[in-house]
């Protein structure tokens, strides 16, 4: 196994402890001090934050502040519209992903998955364990263990698909599940949802990378201005975390909104994503 494949698990677990410790100051931590309050040498601590965010620490915990999502939301480029060109069938490009997406037919929603066969696998991500599953034809759902525990993670994805037999199968999904962590390749998606569902997911698929949108911005771009509340059910009911981008969703305010699988998972992701927009950027 690759190392980033190993020690990617102990790298988020790294972030979540450097979120808590940035919380708890009144001001921005040095890097000696940051990495003295999670009990890391600075040159070690240093290495970990290079590997995961590929930015220096200084920059990466502006990324992790409270006010991140903020700013991101005040500075960007209004980008959906034009993103939706992209399309979302047929293998167009993605933020650097080729994502094919089939809804469940009719009869597969109404019950639940019944005769589908469901594999699973619990694999490393770049935010903690997660829960990987997908029938034949793709992706299914991916959670995130590492704030809810995988008790809850279980009986999430399970939940949705009460007609399914479940196969502990990691090798089968592992290939799309590095496709969506390492967003490269191909990552076919197969879920089941209402209607409505399917095109607040549809819309969450165009927003790009290192952007965000509120709720209202996403009611509005699939055609029911005023229904913010409901995308806001239906974000999160999002199966299939960090492929089918629900992070990037928050509140007009600016402030995060709730996450399904916890709040500093989110952080994370806005930060990790930030941090790859700047490398980019910079190339």
């Amino acid at each position: 196994m690759p190392q980033s494949d190993v020690t990617r698990g102990y790298h988020y677990n790294v972030i979540r402890r450097a979120i808590e410790e940035i919380d708890a100051a009144e001001g921005a931590l040095s890097l000696e001090a940051l990495a003295g309050r999670m009990g890391m040498s600075p040159a070690h601590f240093q290495r970990v934050f290079s590997t995961w965010a590929g930015v220096s620490p200084k920059r990466f915990q502006q990324y992790l502040a409270l006010g991140h999502a903020k700013a991101l939301l005040e500075n960007r480029v209004p980008v959906m519209d034009t993103a939706a060109a992209a399309g979302l069938s047929g293998g167009g490009r993605l933020h650097d992903l080729f994502v094919r997406w089939e809804a469940m037919t009719p009869g597969d929603y109404a019950g639940g998955g019944a005769g589908l066969v469901m594999r699973y696998g619990w694999l490393d991500s770049p935010f903690g364990e997660a829960l990987v599953a997908g029938t034949e034809r793709g992706l299914s759902g991916i959670g995130f263990s590492e704030e809810i525990g995988r008790d809850a993670v279980w009986a999430d994805l399970t939940g949705r698909w009460p007609g399914a037999r479940f196969v502990e199968d990691a090798g089968a999904v592992a290939p799309w599940a590095e496709a969506a962590f390492g967003q490269t390749g191909a990552a076919p998606l197969h879920v089941i949802g209402a209607p409505f569902q399917i095109k607040v997911w549809e819309a969450l698929l165009r927003i790009p990378s290192g952007e965000v949108a509120t709720y209202g911005e996403i009611a509005r771009r699939v055609g029911a201005p005023k229904a913010a509340r409901a995308v806001g059910t239906a974000v999160g009911r999002n199966p299939v975390a960090w492929l089918i981008p629900c992070h990037r969703a928050i509140r007009a305010t600016g402030g995060l909104g709730g996450y399904h699988w916890g709040l500093p998972v989110k952080r994370a992701m806005l930060a990790w994503e930030s941090a790859r927009a700047e490398r980019v950027a910079a190339e």
